[in-house]
């Protein structure tokens, strides 16, 4: 399976996989590729740039890595959480849900680099907080789409080796052909469409639209989904956004799903230059808005250096869109857990103290927060 492609690169759905995505209602046979719940470009758009100078943004180096090291925080998760939800965000989409009694991550990455390579592509600007060794039992893994900084071979073979009760991996149509050719067993993949869900442990777990893209390989045919995803637990519900660009999709899923107690939500790695696929700061506040989401987490950010803005400016834009908007925010160190139903949520601007010295803007920097929808559009 997978010829002579790079383990690294997963594999491409074939057989009962390949015939179960050919049905899906996302997925366009003529096209030969899944279909976004708005259009979505991921070259440069209108009024993005040019190709050349989206290059030469992502050439730039200034204010893009922290001055100085990311404070990290090792996590201590040996008493359960008081309230019954606690997360702990371990560093750019990766976090570990604790919701009744249950555990669930999210986006696993655990290696040095989010690339098919281990000597080339982005490097991590800090430490992961704690060792997949020590993380403990898990129910399920949870993966939003199988670009590398989401879905990280290495880890997936730590996690099928090393975590204890035969943790459940939930994942889009077409993921589990990476899985599979990385020794994860069919038996311990749960393989959803948009709005399909399926029990694990006595949670609900919901793959919800999403405004993206797929691919590992140079040639990559878009035949793999990605998610968003609600997961329900008997007191407690969360959302993980992944990677999306803003759609009025987000109203449905709160109405449909919601309300939650906290939503991971993506407000980095934005740029003028792929407006469709990533959320700008403002957009991901609005997002939460309309999800009707609880708590607000950040995600996506502060991990790797994936776009043309500042390493700091998603803390530092969320911030100053969140508190207008009346949304409870956090924005903890890596690894440091907090419970949403505290009355005091991590929200001390660290990030503030290693900002690069450069203050300038960078072109391709994001945009401004669309008006929110009108019920008519949603």
């Amino acid at each position: 399976m997978g010829g002579m492609r790079p383990a690294s690169f997963g594999a491409e759905p074939t057989g009962d996989r390949m015939e179960r995505i050919l049905r899906s209602p996302n997925y366009d046979p003529e096209a030969g590729a899944f279909r976004n719940p708005v259009p979505a470009g991921i070259t440069p758009q209108p009024g993005g740039g040019t190709r050349g100078e989206m290059i030469r943004a992502l050439l730039r180096r200034d204010g893009r890595k922290p001055a100085g090291p990311v404070p990290v925080q090792r996590p201590d998760l040996s008493e359960p959480p008081a309230g019954g939800l606690r997360l702990t965000w371990l560093g750019h989409a990766t976090v570990l849900a604790e919701i009744d009694g249950r555990r669930v991550l999210f986006d696993p990455v655990f290696g040095e680099r989010c690339s098919p390579f281990s000597f080339a592509g982005p490097r991590r600007f800090h430490r992961v907080p704690l060792p997949l060794a020590e993380l403990g039992p898990l129910d399920a893994v949870v993966i939003s789409h199988d670009h590398y900084d989401h879905l990280d071979m290495s880890t997936v073979r730590e996690l099928r080796k090393a975590v204890a009760g035969d943790a459940v991996f939930a994942v889009p149509l077409g993921v589990g052909a990476h899985l599979e050719r990385w020794g994860v067993p069919q038996d311990r993949i749960e393989e959803l469409d948009w709005h399909e869900s399926a029990e694990v442990a006595g949670l609900t777990l919901t793959a919800t639209p999403a405004r993206h893209f797929c691919g590992r390989g140079i040639r990559n045919k878009q035949r793999t989904l990605w998610a968003s995803w609600s997961v329900r637990g008997p007191e407690h519900r969360v959302f993980h956004s992944g990677d999306t660009g803003y759609f009025p999709g987000f109203a449905d899923i709160g109405a449909d799903h919601g309300p939650f107690d906290a939503a991971m939500v993506q407000i980095g790695a934005y740029s003028e230059f792929w407006p469709d696929i990533h959320m700008t700061p403002e957009e991901g506040v609005q997002a939460h808005l309309d999800l009707r989401g609880g708590v607000l987490l950040p995600i996506h950010w502060g991990t790797f250096n994936l776009a043309p803005h500042r390493w700091e400016e998603p803390a530092e834009r969320t911030a100053a869109a969140a508190g207008p908007a009346g949304v409870r925010t956090a924005i903890p160190r890596p690894g440091e857990p907090f419970e949403p139903s505290a009355e005091t949520l991590p929200t001390t601007p660290w990030w503030q103290e290693i900002a690069a010295p450069e203050r300038r803007a960078q072109p391709g920097g994001g945009r401004q927060a669309p008006a929110k929808p009108s019920p008519a559009e949603r």
